[in-house]
């Protein structure tokens, strides 16, 4: 199994801690007037997304988690699941809405994503930072409300609600960011 010392850290690095597999948030080389030097990092959990702080002492091995990544193309949601199918060999594979997490609000039937697996089980799914969603409901234009560049919640095709110009109707495309949960800009 694959190692890394405290000097290869960086963000995006994923590791092990307490046999489970975590992405380094944060992290920060710490060299204190007295004592040894050590690392703080900020670990996110990928199936939980729980966030921890755990420090190492500088020269620490982590172990590399056991991960996999496969193109995934999302089917249907059959009610309490999230169908997608492997795209190599086929096999389909269900996540609930608790797995799926945040993704949910941002898949379309036959969008890809990439799924992770650790040790063999699929545990998330990554998606593009930009995806193009359709407004299904959003409240009437207010004629001559321009002032203080607001706007106006609007639902999108996946459930996700968020505020967007007010000359948005519903029907239009929107090009949402998936980090931040925001509209970016209307797609023709």
């Amino acid at each position: 199994m694959a190692q890394y010392s405290t000097n290869d850290f960086r963000k995006g690095l994923h590791v092990t801690h307490n046999n489970k597999p975590w992405t380094i948030v944060d992290f920060q080389h710490v060299s204190p007037g007295k004592g040894s030097s050590f690392v703080r990092t900020r670990l996110k959990n990928i199936e939980t997304q729980q966030v921890v702080e755990v420090t190492y002492k500088v020269g620490d091995k982590v172990d590399a988690p056991d991960l996999e990544f496969r193109q995934l193309q999302y089917l249907y949601n059959d009610g309490t699941n999230y169908v997608f199918m492997d795209n190599e060999s086929f096999d389909q594979l269900s996540l609930t809405s608790e797995e799926l997490g945040d993704a949910k609000f941002f898949i379309v039937e036959n969008s890809m994503v990439k799924g992770t697996y650790f040790q063999g089980k699929a545990i998330a799914v990554e998606i593009d930072n930009f995806v193009v969603l359709e407004v299904t409901e959003a409240p009437p234009n207010i004629k001559g409300d321009t002032s203080g560049g607001g706007g106006k919640p609007a639902t999108m095709s996946t459930g996700l609600v968020v505020t967007v110009p007010f000359h948005i109707n519903r029907g239009d495309m929107l090009k949402i960011d998936t980090r931040t949960k925001t509209y970016v800009e209307k797609v023709k």
